[in-house]
């Protein structure tokens, strides 16, 4: 399934970036090149104006496209052995069709020119200075905290605090409300003009903007956290209170925080960014 301008449940977010990540891998052999790769794909998809993105239908297909062309751009004369070595000692039929189409819309893309720049580059180790495509990269930051940002812009709300029970009782009740995709139910939790800011750090294909109001955000929430096969939500403690904490395959994928006003949810801040999230799958966090 693809999702252009709403909320991707967590397992197909997770799964998005992991194929991209294989397809990176299975043409350079190098796991920190992949990721670094993926990153790229990323800050490209970002980059991309509102209306563009709108006009992609296939996102995923896109950014697998994008992965490919980046990967091509780096291969030299080391990264193809090393790509070689790893096909050689894993191979996938189906990763390796999908990739030989990638390699071959991405060198059809080059201009004579760029071509015989890639092959100079492949044979004499000569670098190659343009990208398939030809195309000027928007790279935007994507690391730049959006909690941060948000929370600079927001007015002060004045309200009595809830209590840690009280806090832990809300917490739970959204958890058990997502858990059984209770839109009713968890719309009822939330404040009417109710704010969710998703931080995915430019590394997942996460929501920019805020989403308001408490359609809006109930949706969100449904769509993000619905239950998937190997994926959990639970609450935990979350910088001392009560939060949300969801897994896929045991690893912390998102980490989510509720700000109350008069018992019910004004504000949920939805941590995705992989890089925020280390520590929460680090062997040191016994528990999480």
């Amino acid at each position: 399934m693809e999702h252009t301008g709403d909320t991707m449940p967590l397992a197909e977010l997770l799964d998005e970036r992991r194929h991209l990540v294989e397809v990176a891998y299975w043409m350079l052999g190098s796991r920190v090149t992949a990721e670094r790769v993926t990153d790229e794909a990323y800050r490209e998809w970002y980059g991309l104006s509102d209306d563009e993105r709108s006009r992609i239908r296939r996102p995923r297909t896109w950014l697998t496209h994008v992965v490919g062309g980046l990967s091509l751009a780096r291969l030299g004369p080391e990264g193809e052995a090393g790509g070689s070595a790893h096909r050689r000692g894993s191979r996938d039929d189906g990763l390796e069709s999908e990739v030989s189409e990638v390699l071959q819309r991405a060198v059809g893309a080059l201009s004579p020119a760029q071509r015989a720049a890639f092959v100079l580059d492949s044979i004499l180790g000569a670098p190659v200075s343009t990208t398939p495509g030809g195309a000027k990269r928007s790279v935007p930051d994507g690391t730049a905290d959006l909690a941060v940002t948000a929370r600079q812009g927001l007015r002060v709300r004045s309200g009595r605090p809830a209590s840690p029970h009280q806090h832990e009782e809300i917490a739970q009740a959204v958890r058990q409300a997502c858990a059984d995709g209770n839109y009713e139910g968890l719309r009822a939790l939330l404040t009417d003009d109710v704010t969710a800011y998703f931080d995915g750090g430019g590394k997942v294909r996460a929501l920019t903007t805020p989403v308001t109001g408490d359609e809006h955000v109930a949706r969100s929430l449904l769509t993000l956290l619905c239950a998937q096969p190997r994926t959990t939500v639970n609450t935990w403690p979350v910088n001392g209170r009560t939060g949300l904490v969801a897994r896929y395959d045991e690893r912390v994928a998102a980490v989510i925080t509720l700000d109350l006003l008069h018992s019910r949810v004004s504000q949920v801040w939805v941590v995705l960014n992989p890089d925020k999230l280390r520590s929460w799958n680090s062997p040191a966090s016994d528990g999480k």
